[in-house]
């Protein structure tokens, strides 16, 4: 473990005070922070992920067949309106 000190503004230093007991105040920060930088670690994971997706010849390929699909004609139909036979 690592002692810090550091500044807050008053009034937020007053909030934290009442709201979180003394006794649990360094566990409160401890995971405070373990959550801001483990999101920052999975987005940065989330990230490498969709660059890796992004270059993967497969997925191309599958992207390009969808866009073949995405002009099917279908979506100038509308069922609604039909008129029965």
């Amino acid at each position: 473990m690592r002692q810090m000190t550091f500044e807050i503004p008053e009034e937020l230093a007053e909030r934290f005070t009442s709201a979180v007991p003394a006794a649990e105040q360094s566990g409160y920060v401890t995971g405070v922070l373990q959550q801001r930088f483990g999101h920052e670690q999975r987005m940065q994971e989330w990230a490498a992920s969709a660059d890796a997706l992004n270059t993967d010849p497969e997925i191309a390929e599958l992207e390009r067949d969808m866009d073949l699909l995405s002009g099917d004609g279908l979506d100038e139909h509308r069922w609604e309106e039909s008129t029965s036979r």
